[in-house]
C-alpha cells in the first residue's frame, strides 16, 4: 500500500483528518465527530502503523490514546512552531490538518515529546495536588488573611493564624468582627480543612503510585528537593535522553532567559512562557526553599549562588539562577545515574543573569 502522512486538526466537538501522499499537496478529508465509537472506526480504516500528527493542546490527551489503541504513530506538534512554518496562509481546519501532514511527510515537522500513558496518568495527580497547594489553599488563606486585616485583627501569640495555636486565638476574636464577617471566615477556614484533606489524599496516592521511581529517588538528592518535588520534576522530565545537553532540560523548565542580539549588543530578556509550567513551577519552589535555608544550607553552591546575585540583583532573578542550577544538576544526574553532588568549582553568575 501507498505511504501516506496524515494531519489533524482536533476541536472539542470534531476533528478533521487529512490523508497526503507523496507528491501531493492535499490528500482525502474526513471529519469526524468526537466520540470515541467515530473515531475508533475512522482510525480502524487506515492501514496499520499510520503516522498521524496533532497538535499539542488541552485535549491531545485522548486524541493520541486512541490513535496508539489503534496501532497507529501519534506525532505530536508544537503549535506556534507549526504557526511560524506554516506562514500566513488562510487558516481553515483543512488547511491546518494538510500541513501538519506534509510537515509531516517532509520530515519538517516540529515534534514534542509525547509522555507514555502511564506518565500521563500519573501527571493529572501530581498537577491536582499543585493546583490544590499553589492555587487553591494560597488563595484561601490569603483572602482570610485580608479579612483579618480590614478588621485589624492580628494574632499576638503567634506569627501564622493557621497553626493550631493561632486558629485558638482566633476563636477566641471572632468578637472583634461583624457578625457576616465571622461567619464568612469560618466558612472559609472550613473550606481550607477540606482542602487540606483532600492534599494528603492526592499525596498518600502519590507515595503509593511512586514508590519504585528510582528517578524521583535520585533527584531527591537536590537540596531542598524533597519527595513531591522530585516526583512532579521526574514525571515533567520524563526520558531524559530527548534532551541534548542540561541548557536544553534548563530552557524546557523555564529557568533560560531569552537573549536579544543587535548591533553589537546583547540584551537579556525574561523567562519564555513556551515552557512546562509545572516543572518551571517545581524549580522555583525548591529554589525559594533554598532562599528560605540559608543558614541550614550555608556554604553550599546554592546558597553561595543566590547570595552572589541576590546582592546586585531582584530576589526573582537570584532563585531562577538556582532555579537553573537544580534543573543542570538535573540533567547529570540522570544521565549519571548519580546523586547529586556539590560543584567543584566556586558558584559564579552565569553570563546569561548579567
Amino acid at each position: 500500500m501507498e505511504e501516506q502522512f496524515i494531519g489533524c486538526d482536533g476541536h472539542k466537538q470534531y476533528s478533521v483528518f487529512v490523508t497526503v501522499k507523496r507528491g501531493e499537496n492535499q490528500g482525502v478529508v474526513e471529519r469526524v465527530m468526537n466520540e470515541r465509537s467515530a473515531i475508533r472506526e475512522y482510525l480502524g480504516g487506515l492501514p496499520a502503523g499510520s503516522g498521524i500528527a496533532l497538535e499539542a493542546g488541552g485535549t491531545y490527551y485522548w486524541l493520541v490514546q486512541e490513535i496508539e489503541r489503534a496501532g497507529h504513530q501519534p506525532h505530536l506538534a508544537h503549535p506556534l512552531d507549526c504557526r511560524r512554518r506554516m506562514g500566513s496562509k488562510k487558516k481553515t481546519d483543512v488547511i491546518d490538518a494538510t500541513e501538519l501532514g506534509k510537515m509531516l511527510r517532509d520530515g519538517t515537522l516540529p515534534e514534542v515529546w509525547i509522555p507514555p500513558a502511564e506518565l500521563r496518568d500519573v501527571r493529572e495527580l501530581l498537577r491536582l495536588r499543585m493546583f490544590l497547594t499553589h492555587s487553591a489553599r494560597t488563595r484561601i488563606k490569603n483572602r482570610i488573611q485580608g479579612v483579618l486585616a480590614q478588621h485589624n485583627v492580628r494574632p499576638q501569640q503567634v506569627q501564622d493564624v493557621f497553626t493550631v495555636r493561632g486558629r485558638a486565638e482566633l476563636e477566641r476574636r471572632y468578637g472583634e468582627l461583624p457578625t457576616e464577617t465571622g461567619a464568612s471566615v469560618k466558612q472559609q477556614l472550613a473550606i481550607l480543612d477540606f482542602i487540606e484533606g483532600q492534599i494528603e489524599t492526592a499525596e498518600r496516592r502519590l507515595q503509593e503510585q511512586m514508590q519504585l521511581t528510582a528517578e524521583a529517588l535520585l533527584l531527591d538528592t537536590m537540596p531542598c528537593v524533597g519527595s513531591i518535588l522530585s516526583m512532579v520534576m521526574a514525571l515533567e522530565i520524563g526520558d531524559v535522553k530527548r534532551f541534548p545537553d542540561a541548557e536544553h532540560l534548563a530552557s524546557y523548565a523555564g529557568s533560560v532567559p531569552t537573549v536579544k542580539s543587535s548591533g553589537g549588543r546583547t540584551r537579556l530578556g525574561g523567562v519564555s512562557k513556551e515552557v512546562n509550567q509545572t516543572l518551571k513551577w517545581a524549580y522555583v519552589e525548591a529554589a525559594n526553599l533554598i532562599a528560605m535555608s540559608q543558614r541550614r544550607l550555608a556554604g553550599s553552591h546554592a546558597v553561595r549562588l543566590y547570595q552572589r546575585i541576590s546582592r546586585t540583583k531582584k530576589h526573582s532573578i537570584a532563585v531562577v539562577a538556582v532555579a537553573r542550577h537544580l534543573a543542570e544538576a538535573s540533567y547529570w544526574i540522570l544521565t549519571k545515574r548519580e546523586g547529586y553532588r556539590e560543584p567543584k568549582v566556586p558558584a559564579k553568575v552565569s553570563s546569561t543573569h548579567g
